[in-house]
């Protein structure tokens, strides 16, 4: 399959009788124009895909508590596979469901294929808000990395611009604790992504302590971790930066997503291009193709 053609499909699977140019089409829409089948909740299995990883009980009661008073009032998404039902969009339902004792469930069947079905958890799971950006990032890690998505097209199929996907990408850089106090809302994304800019891991966990202990805003960690930027920003050779290349500098970093560095003397020179991965240099050379 085409990766290119396949961008957007999981979304055009969940919403077959809309216009492909729709954009402010939801999955709630799609679902209600949909052949809705009675499952047994044992025949549901849980999804290979499931891009969430964290449930928040609180969440999960009052759903519980909603689907007591009114039922499931949204089906889940699943397709057919040979142990049953694979579940593609609706964890939370499944689980709330199963604390009730509930035997039977409402859900629509899609006849789709691995990528599709991850793409359509991923859609869903982003139009309601309910992943944290590591989540995210995990789940663009695996769409990069089982099907080959570029980050270009990783944005193209979720609606958003490729830089914020390599800025969540880039947050797995982080160390495995600072990643999960992020998962647990403990510090923002705004406080990872500054600490991105520090060169080691054991400098960011003692700031990310102190982002903790003293309940520093990301403004104040930005303007903390400004000198390690500046410290990676200089120039070597005891070469001063022009204006000029400076300009062609940020000019290049918004087309490549990455650091630049332009290393001008006289007639020639050198340009050095960051990059985070294997996968993040594959996707420079992608766009340096073109």
């Amino acid at each position: 399959m085409d990766k290119r053609k396949a961008l957007g499909r999981g979304f055009q699977a969940l919403m077959p009788d809309m216009d492909s140019d729709s954009n402010t089409a939801n999955i709630l829409t799609a679902q209600t124009s949909a052949s809705v089948h009675m499952l047994s909740v044992d025949e549901i299995i849980p999804g290979r895909y499931q891009p969430r990883s964290a449930f928040k009980q609180e969440k999960l009661d009052e759903l519980i508590s909603s689907i007591k008073e009114k039922g499931v009032v949204q089906p889940v998404l699943v397709r057919r596979t040979d142990a049953g039902y694979e579940l593609i969009a609706g964890e939370r339902r499944l689980r709330a469901v199963k604390a009730l004792g509930l035997k039977t469930m409402p859900a629509i069947i899609k006849d789709v294929d691995d990528l599709n079905a991850m793409e359509m958890a991923l859609i869903e799971n982003l139009q309601r808000e309910d992943l944290n950006p590591i989540e995210e990032a995990h789940a663009y890690q695996r769409l990069n990395q089982e099907f080959h998505f570029t980050q270009e097209q990783i944005a193209q199929a979720i609606g958003r611009d490729r830089a914020s996907v390599a800025n969540t990408l880039r947050l797995l850089n982080l160390p495995d604790k600072i990643q999960l106090l992020v998962s647990d809302d403990i510090i923002q994304m705004g406080h990872a992504r500054a600490l991105l800019a520090v060169p080691d891991a054991q400098r960011q966990m003692r700031l990310c302590e102190k982002i903790i202990n003293k309940g520093l805003s990301v403004r104040e960690v930005e303007h903390m971790v400004r000198p390690h930027a500046q410290q990676r920003r200089q120039k070597p050779y005891g070469v001063t930066q022009d204006p000029h290349t400076q300009a062609v500098e940020e000019e290049l970093e918004k087309i490549l997503g990455t650091k630049i560095s332009i290393h001008h003397r006289k007639k020639r020179g050198k340009i050095i291009i960051d990059y985070f991965s294997l996968d993040d240099l594959n996707r420079i050379i992608e766009i340096i193709k073109k």
